[in-house]
């Protein structure tokens, strides 16, 4: 567990050389690759959002694409195809977009729904059935999508079966003036990302994401979070709960952030502190809740407020608070 808090670290202190003042998105974002799972960054334009997907590629030497969602883009501009060879007179594919370790889908509500499936199978399975023939992609593979929340005229929202794939949405937000002010030093003569050097191997990366999956989980925890899970479907503010692959997502985002924490064992806390990326973006509010301005931000804090949480006492081993 001490080597994957030294890689977190490595990692996280690298991509801050780029993004200024965005720690816990940094973090998150870690959290998620850590356990295998895809992030949704839900954010106005120009807030890093590229920049962290290209950061994070460039840390660990990854292989980065970005596609680029737009109405005519077509599945096989992001799966790749099978084209005709005439001087060998046979089909050879050829791999898109999909085919590298970190993949950033920009403005990912702007493909059409038949595109916005074509990442489903990759996300889900890593692999991706093009003719009848499955090709594997390479490991660690990681989705980045974007969407902006503002701007929704000629855009397909993703649907909830699509939105349950990937394991956190969150926002970067606004820097700060002195975060800002930072930000522009940084970028007085050059891009500090053009001099962003690896350091970790991709091999170091998955090295951690199966070690992820030895962390301990008390059944007392295991108990909590899915409590918070069962109380989202009971919930008069929410007309859709979160689903089984939450309660999945939430332990394995657990695990992830203990061991990048350097422990071997997941606290209450570490459910705190993922619960809201990983569950808001899995509920539906009722429209009278929407009306009343009520989001599932708001909803996933009340919830985790009011499930009774389990404390270690030295001796005595865990006790409901």
């Amino acid at each position: 567990m001490t080597q994957i808090a030294a890689t977190a670290k490595r990692i996280i202190e690298n991509v801050e050389r780029v993004i200024v003042g965005k720690r816990r998105q940094i973090v998150l974002s870690l959290v998620s690759w850590f356990s295998g799972g895809h992030i949704l960054l839900e954010d106005v334009p120009g807030v890093a959002k590229t920049m962290l997907a290209r950061a994070l590629s460039r840390s660990v030497g990854c292989s980065f694409k970005r596609i680029q969602c737009t109405p005519d883009l077509l599945p096989t501009d992001v799966t790749g195809a099978s084209i005709f060879n005439q001087k060998t007179a046979e089909f050879e594919f050829r791999p898109g977009p999909v085919f590298a370790q970190i993949v950033l889908a920009d403005e990912i509500n702007r493909a059409t729904p038949r595109t916005q499936s074509a990442l489903l199978e990759a996300m889900a399975e890593s692999r991706v059935t093009v003719d009848g023939v499955t090709h594997p992609l390479d490991q660690p593979f990681l989705v980045m999508a974007t969407q902006n929340p503002i701007d929704h005229e000629g855009t397909f929202p993703l649907p909830e079966a699509q939105l349950d794939r990937f394991l956190m949405r969150f926002s970067l937000g606004y820097p700060s003036m002195d975060e800002e002010l930072t930000m522009l030093g940084r970028l007085e003569r050059e891009h500090p990302l053009e001099r962003l050097e690896p350091v970790v191997s991709p091999e170091e990366l998955q090295a951690c994401q199966r070690a992820v999956r030895e962390i301990h989980v008390d059944e007392k925890v295991r108990r909590y979070l899915t409590q918070i899970v069962h109380d989202t479907r009971k919930c008069d503010e929410l007309s859709l709960g979160a689903s089984p692959r939450a309660s999945i997502a939430l332990f394995r985002a657990s695990q992830a952030l203990a061991a990048a924490s350097g422990r071997e064992f997941v606290q209450p806390d570490d459910v705190k502190k993922v619960a809201g990326p990983v569950l808001t973006h899995r509920l539906i509010l009722r429209p009278e809740s929407r009306l009343r301005k009520v989001t599932a931000e708001e909803v996933v804090s009340e919830i985790v407020a009011e499930v009774r949480v389990p404390i270690l006492s030295e001796g005595e081993g865990f006790q409901w608070q």
